[in-house]
């Protein structure tokens, strides 16, 4: 039986929250922009966009975690991003992984790690996950440097060609771990 309704996570500035239809505009731009999908090797379409927004959505409301929309409480702005997810079945390893994407617009603010905190304190503490995995890309140095922020520590040992990213030197993706 499903979660009739997301779990909410607020900060002193953001709420985290199930997806909206209205979320569709900035989350397709965010995902047209090559800057910030620069580490995802491809750029996504509106249908594209509007097909993950849905299926964050569903996964959303059966577990009541996951990829939750960021949205900026002061303006009741969307941002972009953050949450768990399980590790995909081609990873090297398992696990949950937090991640977190936002607008370009929403660079700069320490946003990513104040959604990033909330959702590991939700992983460990609620959902009482043992470990918490960020798989990033190596070269993109914002988001590791997001991971260090919250106490994630690298685990070299763990790094992988990833297999959801075209084949070069961009397809190198490291690990990092927070453990509860």
């Amino acid at each position: 039986m499903g979660v009739e309704k997301a779990v909410e996570l607020t900060t002193p500035r953001l709420l985290l929250r199930q997806w909206r239809d209205e979320d569709l505009d900035r989350w397709a731009e965010l995902n047209a922009d090559p800057e910030v999908r620069r580490h995802f090797g491809t750029l996504l379409d509106r249908q594209q966009s509007a097909a993950a927004l849905e299926g964050f959505r569903a996964e959303l409301a059966e577990r009541g975690w996951g990829w939750w929309a960021v949205e900026l409480r002061s303006e009741r702005r969307f941002l972009g991003f953050a949450g768990l997810d399980p590790v995909d079945e081609e990873m090297p390893f398992d696990g949950v992984e937090a991640g977190w994407r936002l607008h370009r617009d929403a660079w700069g603010n320490g946003y990513a790690t104040e959604a990033g905190r909330a959702v590991l304190d939700h992983g460990l503490r609620e959902l009482g996950l043992p470990e918490i995995l960020a798989v990033i890309a190596e070269a993109n140095a914002p988001s590791r440097a997001v991971a260090r922020r919250l106490g994630m520590v690298h685990d070299p040992a763990a790094d992988f060609l990833d297999p959801q990213l075209p084949p070069g030197p961009g397809q190198r993706a490291v690990v990092y771990r927070l453990r509860g």
